[in-house]
């Protein structure tokens, strides 16, 4: 099936000038004077994208996009505008845009626009096909295993930014799966097939880290007997994760920004610039904003690649998926250590919930490890987890003890609030060993 271009401009001369340079390079273009008569032509089965200008009487370019994003989120929608305005365009690719052109442009500068976005569009509809064909779903249930609000989003996000060429950035506690959301990202782009390049900024060793990332000519400083390709053009055509960003010394996060902007590299050595095609993806555990304004990380760095962010949960923040996810990597730990299920006795798996996690599904991992090869964990924290009957009488006397601390010892006040009658109230308080005395400052009243 042949793709479409949808090109709504207000400005006819504008419009009919840019419909004849595509149609020219060969695309087929269905053009509009205004966002309303264009959403016409927007189903969720078109197999093309959206070029509209933003400045637009009437519904705007912005609106049409997220009005486009509700019918079909994974339609490319191109954005063209007079204003050379950043924040402007910082807002737009937040908000789901998928790239963003000024004008004036070179039509040859549009037509690689589209055809990224038309690759993409072929990608999604393919993979709607063979999914609808073979009536299964994508692995991402796997590699990120939850039913919380939290990840169910957070994968839905994952599939919309996976295909696209955006830079993405990643936050999230320390375990909680930042280069797993990296790979799947990777492995959904069209770039599936190239590198991916994992990069470690805290451990790359400073008196080598140019050399390491950008390569270096012969004769570039002593001891480089050879050329040598860096990191970044081992990735070509791929992925690069630039893990722990953070770390990275302010001196290079300057010329990080450069091939960011500009996407070429220079080698040491050479005046030479190097074409890099390449997607890049960055992790930080600590919070940039902060470090921005403590002098640590460059603001510009910062707002460039803050484009589109994904925010991974904590454990603690999601504590419905522990069971779910403890489960899920027993069954992975058994068959990568070859043993056979060792399934968690209610205790554990109450413990297990019960738990913080603070190292998240890494400290989660290990544990599930140890439990698989008979090491469990914690045992003494396992064997003291309280019985849910222990749990409900502890809520229990916690909640008439607060009641009777609030009414100041006056126990009618108390069972009326608690919604029990008297003979009640004294029957749970012999239970629980509560006395209204000790709980509150005066006598209070009896009933």
């Amino acid at each position: 099936m042949r793709q479409s271009i949808l090109l709504v401009d207000d400005d006819a001369a504008m419009r009919r000038s840019t419909e004849q340079g595509l149609e020219l390079a060969g695309h087929e273009v269905r053009s509009f004077a205004s966002a309303e008569e264009a959403l016409g032509a927007v189903s969720p089965g078109l197999n093309g994208v959206v070029v509209t200008d933003i400045r637009m009487p009437g519904m705007d370019g912005m609106t049409l996009m997220e009005r486009v994003r509700e019918i079909d989120g994974d339609l490319p929608v191109i954005l063209i505008t007079g204003h050379a305005d950043v924040a402007l365009a910082v807002t737009a690719m937040r908000r789901g845009a998928y790239d963003f052109i000024e004008k004036p442009f070179a039509m040859q500068a549009l037509g690689a626009v589209l055809r990224r976005a038309l690759d993409h569009r072929a990608l999604v509809m393919e993979n709607r096909r063979l999914r609808a064909a073979a009536g299964q779903r994508d692995d991402l249930e796997a590699r990120l295993p939850g039913r919380s609000a939290a990840i169910v989003d957070l994968r839905r996000v994952i599939r919309t930014l996976g295909p696209s060429e955006t830079d993405v950035l990643i936050t999230g506690p320390t375990g909680s799966g930042k280069e797993v959301v990296a790979r799947a990202l990777h492995d959904l782009s069209p770039r599936a097939a190239k590198p991916f390049v994992a990069i470690n900024c805290a451990a790359l060793p400073e008196a080598l880290i140019e050399s390491e990332l950008f390569g270096h000519e012969a004769g570039a400083f002593p001891g480089a007997m050879r050329p040598r390709f860096g990191r970044f053009e081992h990735a070509r055509g791929g992925t690069i994760l630039l893990d722990e960003i953070g770390s990275m010394p302010l001196d290079l996060q300057a010329k990080l920004l450069r091939v960011l902007q500009e996407r070429v590299i220079t080698r040491l050595g050479s005046n030479d610039p190097v074409a890099l095609d390449v997607r890049f993806i960055a992790t930080s555990k600590a919070d940039l904003a902060e470090a921005v304004a403590a002098g640590r990380f460059r603001a510009d760095l910062f707002y460039r690649l803050n484009v589109a962010t994904l925010r991974l949960p904590a454990l603690a923040d999601r504590r419905e998926d522990v069971p779910f996810l403890f489960l899920t990597l027993l069954r992975e730990a058994a068959a990568r250590q070859g043993v056979v299920d060792r399934l968690p006795d209610a205790d554990l798996l109450a413990a297990v919930s019960a738990r913080d996690w603070p190292g998240n599904v890494r400290e989660l991992r290990n544990a599930a490890d140890r439990h698989v090869l008979g090491l469990d964990w914690d045992e003494g924290e396992a064997a003291a987890s309280p019985r849910l009957a222990d749990r409900v009488a502890q809520f229990e006397r916690s909640v008439i003890a607060g009641a009777i601390v609030a009414h100041g010892g006056r126990l009618r006040s108390v069972y009326e609030q608690l919604g029990i009658s008297r003979k009640t109230l004294y029957e749970k308080m012999q239970k629980h060993g509560l006395d209204r005395r000790l709980l509150s400052e005066g006598e209070g009243e009896e009933e």
